[in-house]
């Protein structure tokens, strides 16, 4: 067994694809899953799973939601280890004062050819940002919904993202050092 985190993408928005937390418990146990934990109503789940591949895993729970309530919402799925490395590597320890300023993009991949000008051109006058591996972290301390990187970041990456708040990481990563599998995993 593995610990999986599952970052879902889209649901419970603005009164659109209206997913519970407790479906969704009820879907990832039909696949397999074991101690799943969830956070807030915008999909966050954490789980151990035999599965090891996890684009087939996410493909399943994506169809399985599909199936159940007529959408399919995009869902990255990341071993602990992934959300730790991001905690590490925050580069504004400064922000972690500021939990809703920081947000955490998590990318489907490494971007190849980042719009790097474009993003620098977009940034705010308070906002600073940083691409590392497969992970985008911005700083905007004047909130994100009138951002325009923020808006923009994940088209001019070139992958698919997802982002939480600092505080949502930090309770992801509780979730998961919590829900260590039998092995330790």
């Amino acid at each position: 067994m593995e610990t999986r985190v599952a970052l879902f993408r889209g649901i419970n928005v603005g009164g659109k694809n209206a997913l519970t937390m407790k479906e969704l418990v009820a879907i990832l146990e039909e696949l397999g899953a074991c101690g799943v934990r969830t956070y807030l109503q915008s999909g966050n789940a954490v789980f151990a799973s035999e599965e090891k591949n996890a684009s087939r895993l996410a493909k399943k729970i994506s169809a399985a939601i599909k199936v159940r309530r007529g959408f399919e919402p995009t869902v990255l799925l990341l071993k602990r280890e992934d959300i730790e490395w991001a905690i590490e590597h925050n580069p504004f320890p400064e922000a972690e004062a500021s939990p809703a300023a920081l947000h955490v993009g998590f990318l489907a991949a490494a971007p190849e050819r980042p719009n790097r000008q474009a993003l620098e051109s977009l940034k705010g006058t308070s906002e600073r940002f940083h691409l590392a591996a497969r992970v985008f972290y911005l700083f905007a301390p004047d909130g994100v919904g009138r951002s325009k990187l923020a808006a923009n970041a994940e088209r001019l990456l070139g992958v698919s993202m997802t982002d939480r708040n600092w505080r949502t990481v930090c309770k992801i990563r509780e979730m998961a050092q919590e829900s260590k599998g039998p092995h330790g995993k």
